[in-house]
């Protein structure tokens, strides 16, 4: 059975999510977002492309070519024809579990990237609103509802209503500069 060019596309980017994946994990320990952004960077410089042609990539604006799949190859050390076979995604099972945890802040999928992508242009076009806006709707979320008294006439606690991580949420945020 042989593989239209959209399934060698589609096998190509995921395999070089992939070889992202094992150039942070063999890079740092606990990546976070700021720390990403510069690792794409130098994930770019590694395979000897700029890093907004390496972004495009990402974006399925540009494909991955047969010559530059042969680059990703040579460079990453992966046998030639690598990028053009299924590899599917790291396994959590093979991921350290501190790498695993830090994971959670990390978009997974398209879905999650799609959201986080919007909301980063929101904040960059508005950032005080977006801030404000967000910061209310995840009070929204994360606040617990008042629960239902029970028979005796005292309400049941909530086993977890949230207020912690919202605390938590709330001191992590730091005031924006001000712009000169």
């Amino acid at each position: 059975m042989t593989t239209g060019p959209r399934d060698v596309a589609q096998i190509r980017l995921d395999n070089a999510m992939i070889l992202f994946d094992e150039f942070v994990h063999a890079t740092i320990k606990y990546p976070d977002a700021a720390t990403l952004r510069g690792l794409e960077g130098r994930f770019a410089e590694r395979l000897q492309i700029q890093p907004s042609y390496w972004s495009q990539i990402k974006g399925r604006s540009r494909q991955i070519g047969e010559r530059l799949a042969r680059q990703f190859e040579q460079l990453c050390r992966k046998p030639v024809g690598w990028m053009d076979q299924p590899h599917g995604t790291p396994s959590a099972a093979t991921l350290p579990a501190a790498v695993d945890d830090s994971q959670r802040n990390v978009p997974q999928d398209d879905d999650e990237r799609f959201i986080v992508g919007l909301v980063l242009t929101y904040y960059r076009r508005h950032p005080q609103r977006a801030r404000a806006r967000l910061l209310d709707l995840l009070g929204e979320v994360l606040t617990p509802t008042p629960s239902a008294p029970t028979k005796s006439g005292v309400p049941k606690p909530p086993e977890d209503d949230g207020r912690e991580l919202w605390s938590k949420t709330q001191a992590a945020v730091k005031p924006l500069k001000p712009k000169r």
